[in-house]
């Protein structure tokens, strides 16, 4: 017997109880009847739900990291860096739902083929966007509006900075962002300590308030999830 209960702190976000008291995290399904990377899909009263797997997404692995603060939203406008072949940026799209809106900007064009035949053109609350986030200019036209959460997930030096520049151009005044700081992606000679420290520097140097951090481990290693809010 399965049970469905929403999340005790995220809207948009569901609890499953599966068999022998196994949880698992999951969104409710924007696409019914379609999966995007082979994870199980649920019924439960009529409705269906995709399992998120916290090893394939850095999102899930920091809510069960015991993240307190998730500002995704349902009816949220989210600017995602790095969705790849689309993984998580399509569990935003569950989160957000048909009012919402998830900007993807993807600069490798395999993953972009992915995330456009897979995902986006089954989600009409996508756009895919083949650029690189480390040029925001070049992409603005594509943008509708401030948006109210920008989330990175970018396999770059610089990935604060990067978040940051997209921020000064397409954030809310009192905006929040989400940084998935790959360490090892930055300085492979340094403790990921030491990364991570560094990029939450550059995030307050740049007028962020630092809500939490949270280390992704066992699911992610050498991975940490930083949640700010823009003070100005």
């Amino acid at each position: 017997m399965v049970e469905v209960k929403p999340h005790q702190r995220f809207l948009g976000i569901y609890e499953l109880i599966l068999e022998n008291n196994v949880q698992r995290l999951a969104t409710k399904n924007l696409t019914p009847g379609r999966n995007v990377y082979g994870e199980k899909l649920i019924q439960f009263k009529g409705i269906e739900y995709r399992v998120w797997d916290p090893f394939r997404s850095k999102l899930a692995a920091a809510i069960l990291k015991n993240l307190k603060t998730v500002p995704i939203k349902p009816n949220h406008k989210v600017l995602y860096l790095g969705a790849a072949s689309g993984t998580t940026a399509s569990h935003v799209s569950d989160i957000i739902g048909e009012k919402g809106h998830v900007y993807c900007v993807e600069f490798a064009p395999r993953a972009m083929r992915e995330l456009v035949n897979n995902v986006c053109r089954f989600r009409f609350n996508m756009s895919p966007i083949l650029e690189d986030a480390r040029i925001p200019e070049r992409y603005a036209v594509f943008i509708g509006g401030k948006v109210d959460d920008i989330y990175c997930d970018i396999a770059q030096p610089e990935q604060a900075k990067v978040l940051a520049d997209n921020a000064d151009l397409f954030l809310k005044r009192n905006g929040w962002i989400m940084l998935a700081v790959k360490a090892q992606s930055i300085d492979v000679t340094k403790e990921p300590l030491e990364i991570f420290k560094r990029e939450i520097k550059v995030l307050e140097n740049r007028g962020f308030k630092i809500e939490e951090v949270v280390h992704l481990e066992p699911y992610d290693k050498a991975h940490a999830m930083i949640v700010a809010q823009a003070e100005t």
